[in-house]
């Protein structure tokens, strides 16, 4: 390998395959690295000349569905064969990281294609010295997956966001599934990883059901069109949001949701989340007062993102009171705790444009909100 100050020649087989596509598109960020990608468009001879010029090579070329059996010999088995016979050539033989697959532990003849050409990978270590990579990959799923082909995932994702029904299917059959980016970021981590050679575990293997993937799915696409936001921070969640969102059509990516205009201005309920708060925007004209009630329990945080902004609070058990000034660009975040009347004026020349958080949905059968003056 050269040293992190030299450029690295990156060899991607498979390049414009799915995990491919999202690795070349992840390498396209890292400073100091020339991808060299092989597809079947390249012959021999041209194969011949990117593997002449390889630091390291990502092996992610195969064939999961040929159209007959013998292709699983030819692009799973022959195919890795010819890879490191070149390899093995190189005055400084690269590094070689090779994407199996769970099958490779099944007789079938997918996994035993895998499985054989898993050890003409090892033996290529063994005879060169060079290290290399073999990782096991369960169910690969998240955007640019094909479907209706081997990613139910992405079948159900783009069923869903075209408003088609999910597949048929099982609900109970288990899946074991891997998100595209954690394939790629551990890919990535191998270029310059200290580490032996042998088999390569990636941690966020998710197992759970097709109907429990079905569901979620289905859940993110019932909230589209509307204010509600569905958990999707973290975890399985956060990976299947973003592949369902991957599916939408370009047209689908807009829509609306109500806004309640009268004199004062607009108001709109831009996020609803549940259970962690709510999100609005509002408008004020020059002049205008809003507001002029308080909370039992609801608490709110407003920020001006556009004009200027008088808010004024009373205590309605003790009379206390406080005032402020806010302007657009000072960052300034106001806390409205239980128990404050408040109200806002747009102090300004131009329209009041404020973001206000509270920490609960409104709720009209319980709204929480008490009409109360601020100056009695």
């Amino acid at each position: 390998m050269p040293s992190r100050t030299e450029r690295r020649r990156v060899v991607v087989t498979g390049a414009d395959g799915f995990i491919a596509r999202n690795l070349r598109a992840r390498l396209a960020e890292v400073e100091g690295i020339d991808v060299l990608p092989v597809t079947r468009a390249d012959d021999a001879a041209a194969l011949a000349r990117k593997m002449a010029r390889a630091d390291v090579v990502f092996h992610l070329a195969g064939a999961s569905r040929p159209a007959d059996v013998s292709g699983f010999a030819e692009d799973n088995v022959g195919f890795t064969r010819a890879v490191c016979d070149l390899a093995a050539r190189c005055e400084r033989p690269p590094v070689i990281v090779f994407s199996s697959s769970v099958q490779a532990a099944l007789d079938n003849p997918y996994g035993t294609s895998k499985r054989l050409a898993e050890e003409i990978v090892a033996g290529y270590g063994q005879e060169t010295g060079a290290r290399f990579h073999i990782l096991r990959l369960a169910n690969v799923f998240g955007k640019g997956a094909r479907p209706d082909y081997n990613s139910v995932v992405a079948t159900i994702c783009r069923n869903a966001a075209r408003g088609l029904p999910p597949p048929e299917g099982d609900a109970a059959v288990p899946l074991r599934l891997v998100y595209i980016d954690d394939v790629v970021e551990a890919l990535v981590d191998l270029i310059d990883a200290d580490r032996p050679s042998g088999f390569v575990e990636i941690g966020s293997v998710h197992e759970v059901t097709l109907g429990e993937v079905v569901a979620l799915v289905a859940g993110f696409a019932a909230c589209r069109r509307t204010p509600f936001v569905p958990r999707a921070g973290s975890g399985l969640a956060r990976a299947l949001h973003a592949t369902f969102l991957s599916y939408l059509e370009p047209a689908a990516f807009a829509y609306n949701v109500p806004v309640r205009s009268d004199a004062r201005g607009d108001f709109v309920e831009m996020l609803k989340t549940g259970d962690f708060g709510q999100v609005s925007c509002f408008t004020a004209r020059p002049g205008v007062t809003r507001g002029g009630h308080f909370h039992h329990t609801k608490t709110e945080r407003f920020v001006v993102v556009s004009g200027t902004a008088r808010f004024r609070l009373r205590n309605v058990d003790t009379g206390e009171t406080f005032a402020t000034t806010a302007k657009a660009g000072e960052g300034q975040v106001l806390e409205i705790p239980p128990g404050w009347a408040h109200d806002v004026t747009n102090v300004g020349e131009g329209d009041l444009v404020c973001v206000v958080w509270a920490n609960e949905d409104f709720d009209p059968a319980r709204p929480d909100t008490v009409p109360a003056q601020v100056v009695p």
